[in-house]
């Protein structure tokens, strides 16, 4: 279970704004949002890194929302 519409939905952003910021469609990420297309590995990362989360968070593998610490 992805948590990307649940985190654009809690900023208040709309589809269209976040696919532009990923570089394909609306409708493209429509299907991302509803599970009926996989998210590429760069969109992952780059969605985690805009939402200040980690990607486990999005993909459901942990409740922690903080994203990891840095290295250093």
């Amino acid at each position: 279970m992805l948590r990307i519409k649940e985190l654009r939905e809690d900023n208040d952003i709309k589809q269209a704004e976040i696919a532009k910021f990923l570089g394909i469609q609306q409708n493209s990420y429509s299907q991302i949002e509803n599970e009926k297309n996989t998210i590429q590995i760069d969109h992952l990362i780059k969605l985690a890194s805009f939402y200040k989360t980690s990607t486990d968070y999005i993909l459901g593998l942990t409740d922690e929302i903080k994203p990891y610490p840095k290295k250093k």
